[in-house]
């Protein structure tokens, strides 16, 4: 079993504490760490959010949402060893071609340590902010990911879709990793179906076992149906209600065919957050190996 360290872009905010918590989770046995985003938070959402009962975000106006690119770079040479993703990247606001070139040199300065966790949006208000359509955003996010694929495949790549269109360009440097794992995030219909055509991985966001050992489920019938192996797409899960008794809850996810646990930073925040990361890595991940 694999350890993520999730939205640990949100708690390490500072120079001094992005460095901290990088290396106390590599030294706790963390295998990855992991950053949201969200480029501004509307002062006024209507938008439900899809992993809360009542459709609100937890968060405030001003919650601290740094960029992940950026912060996961700062990450890359505090932590050596660790992984590097994004839980996830809303890649239709993101101009591709800039977006492949990001990801490439950011994987290129890493060592091939990156990973792409993606999702096509919730939060209508933050599309409108920054002038992208919302309509066909699903759509929109599947080409941006051909045409990067293009792009890192090698020199001289065309590409001609709805979306994006360029004559042959090369974009380099290229990712060490012969591609950038891709990993769909959500819990929809179309998410599942997403996963199964383009993705690597898989990182719904349900934090009940019993209504995530369901959604995998349908996630293997879909693939099974579209001639995919679903043992070929890895799952990625939530640790939420799980920490209440997180040996049990491990054991819970691996029977359910997770292979990678994501633990949301959330719970080293605050005073005395570090010693409860290192007591965690000391008591459930070392003990479990």
């Amino acid at each position: 079993m694999k350890f993520g360290l999730a939205f640990a872009s949100s708690i390490g905010i500072e120079q001094d504490s992005a460095l901290d918590i990088c290396r106390a989770a590599e030294d706790a046995g963390f295998e990855s760490v992991w950053g949201g985003e969200h480029v501004i938070m509307p002062t006024s959402i209507e938008s439900s959010y899809p992993y809360t009962a009542d459709g609100k975000i937890p968060a405030q106006p001003d919650t601290p949402i740094p960029d992940p690119l950026i912060w996961l770079a700062f990450a890359a040479a505090a932590a050596p060893t660790l992984r590097l993703g994004t839980c996830i990247l809303i890649v239709p606001q993101r101009n591709p071609l800039i977006l492949a070139k990001e990801l490439a040199t950011l994987d290129r300065l890493s060592g091939g340590r990156v990973e792409l966790g993606l999702g096509v949006g919730w939060l209508r208000e933050e599309f409108d902010a920054l002038g992208v359509p919302w309509e066909r955003r699903g759509a929109r996010n599947d080409e941006y990911i051909e045409a990067m694929r293009a792009l890192w495949a090698g020199p001289h790549a065309e590409f001609h879709g709805e979306f994006v269109d360029f004559a042959p360009v090369t974009c380099s440097p290229r990712p060490v990793q012969e591609s950038i794992p891709i990993l769909v995030g959500g819990d929809t219909d179309a998410a599942i179906a997403r996963a199964v055509r383009i993705a690597d991985g898989y990182f719904p966001g349900e934090g009940d076992t019993d209504r995530l050992v369901a959604l995998l489920a349908r996630l293997h019938t879909a693939a099974e149906s579209a001639g995919r192996d679903p043992q070929s797409i890895e799952i990625n899960a939530m640790f939420s209600k799980h920490m209440r008794d997180p040996l049990a809850g491990i054991e819970q996810l691996t029977e359910a065919g997770v292979g990678r646990i994501m633990i949301p930073a959330f719970f080293f925040a605050g005073p005395g957050g570090l010693d409860r990361l290192r007591d965690f890595g000391e008591n459930v991940i070392r003990h479990i190996r």
